[in-house]
This record gives structure tokens, sequence and C-alpha cells, in this order.
């Protein structure tokens, strides 16, 4: 267990925004706002008396600038989750929302939660390359999609909506190209083949669980999994068992990409009868789909971590 914060560093809160960082110093009681880019938090860091303890909220790709010059000079950075905060603000009942309460309210997260926190540790190069390829693919999918589903009734479109479709299928492919070179320049492929051997999991997925493998350490497959989004979140009291529901932190493009493996997976001989099993338990569709997911993310776990070659259940 890490030791409290409140006795280490002093601590910081900062509320981001896309142009704006709120940046609230609990020791000294000052709230302060700067500009979000390089010169304005370098300027901030440089006027610190030393390292700070940074509660920040992970924002879409906004925080990652100040978190990233904010570790390299020596402050330790833990993230907080949009959820976790939303949550701690009902639970300490901070009825309004504003940039500035948001900043104290880090604050106050930290320093009563500091001890079960994980600081943050920067990404490697190639994590946040993959990264972001893997985010421009979702977003061009989407858009594709999109742009299918509201033209479908355009009959007078229809040539030159196929050849926008396939431009944006063969952007698509060049990108799906950029992931396998970086993966092949990291020295990965292998890794990748020993992914791919699960039944279910294609190139994109398991370009996409090494990827979050990669990250970093971690200590379990349960770690793991929470990383991906694919852990429970579990309310229980007395006699009352509330449903149970992902807690969905990380990156969605992960679990989409999970869950299109899971529902190959169960049209195969080695998780069909799993998949099937769920449903016979009373699990939904979408639930026995979810367990199936989470059990493949384990196996490709077991595999990068213990570097062994899977062995199929089919037969």
């Amino acid at each position: 267990m890490a030791m409290p914060v409140a006795t280490t560093q002093p601590i910081v809160g900062v509320d981001v925004a896309k142009n704006e960082l709120v940046i609230y110093h609990a020791q000294l009681d000052l709230l302060k706002s700067i500009a979000n880019n390089k010169s304005a938090i370098k300027q901030w860091l440089k006027e610190l008396p030393g390292p700070v303890a940074v509660a920040i909220e992970a924002t879409n790709i906004y925080h990652l600038e100040f978190a990233e010059l904010a570790h390299a000079a020596g402050c330790r950075i833990y993230m907080v989750g949009g959820y976790e905060l939303n949550h701690y603000r009902k639970g300490v009942n901070v009825r309004a929302k504003t940039d500035a309460l948001d900043a104290k309210l880090l604050a106050r997260y930290l320093k009563n939660e500091g001890d079960e926190l994980r600081p943050w540790t920067p990404p490697s190069p190639m994590y946040n390359r993959l990264l972001s390829l893997f985010r421009r693919r979702a977003a061009l999918v989407q858009a594709r999609v999109n742009l299918v589903q509201s033209w479908a009734n355009e009959p007078l479109l229809k040539a030159a909506l196929a050849g926008q479709v396939q431009s944006m299928q063969k952007l698509e492919l060049l990108i799906e190209k950029m992931i396998n070179d970086h993966l092949k320049e990291a020295g990965l492929l292998a890794q990748l083949k020993r992914c791919m051997h699960v039944e279910g999991i294609g190139f994109l997925t398991g370009a996409r669980l090494l990827t979050a493998f990669e990250r970093g350490e971690f200590r379990s497959a349960d770690a793991f999994i929470a990383f991906l989004g694919m852990d429970l979140r579990v309310a229980k009291s007395g006699q009352k068992d509330s449903r149970r529901s992902l807690s969905k932190r990380g990156d969605p493009e992960a679990r989409r990409l999970l869950h299109n493996a899971a529902m190959s997976a169960s049209r195969t001989v080695a998780w069909k009868g799993f998949y099937e099993e769920q449903r016979a338990r009373g699990f939904s569709t979408t639930q026995a789909l979810v367990i199936l997911a989470r059990k493949l993310a384990r196996i490709v776990f077991a595999l990068l971590k213990g570097q062994s070659e899977y062995q199929s259940k089919a037969g």
C-alpha cells in the first residue's frame, strides 16, 4: 500500500479544460487559472517551491501535457476518473459544479483517498502512437457507419456514397497497416500471433490487448481487466443486491473490440458451449458476451504474462 500523500508532498487539484487549467494548492489555499499550454505549465512548475502531489481528472487528451510535464518535474500524479469524482462529489454533498470547486474537490479526494491510489506514470511513446491510431480508426469507423445510415434512403446519391465509403475503408486499412508496422518495429509481432491463436481474437483485438498489456506492469489478470474497464461494479447491502455493471474505465474502443471478439468466439466450437452455458444460467445475450469477453482477455493476459502458447479448447 502506498504511503498517504498528505504526509509527503503538498496536494494540488487540477481541473482541466481544452484551453485552461484551474489549479488549487491546498496547503496555500490558493486558486489559480493558467492557460493549458506548454509555456504556461512550465512557468507554473518553475514557480513551485518544490514537487507536489497532483490530482487531475482524466479528460480526453487535454490533461496529458500537464501530467507529463509535472511528472518530469518530480511531481507525483494521480489520475481521477470522471465517474469516481462525480460520485465523490455526491458523497461529500457538494451540490454545485464549477471549475474552481472541482479543483478543490480533486485536492480533497487525494488528501482523503491518496493511500488507496496508485501514482500515474507516463506511457511509452509506442503506446501513445498505437493508442492514437486506434482512436483515429474508431472515429473513422463511426463516421462511416453514421454516413451510411444517414444516406440509406438517398438513392440519387448512391454512387457518390459508395465511392466515399470505399475511400474511408481504404483509410481504415491504412491505419491497420500502420498499427502492424509499429508492432513490427517494436518486435511484438510474435506476441500478436500468440494472442491471435485464441478463437475469436483477430488482428485488431489482439493488437489492442497487446497495446494495453504493454502499458505497464499488471499485478494480476484482475488488474488487467480493470484497466480495460471490464471489471464489475457491485452494489450489495443487506438483502439488496443491485444489478452489476461494467466500470467502463479506460478506452471504450478496447471494450468494443473485445465485445466483437466475444461475438465471434461464441460461434466457434471452442467457446459455443461456454457461451450457451451462460445463457442457460439466465444471463442475457449481452451479459453472456461480456462474460466471454472477460474470459478471452484473461487468457490473452496469461499468454502474454507467461510467454506460453495457447492450447485450444476445441476438439
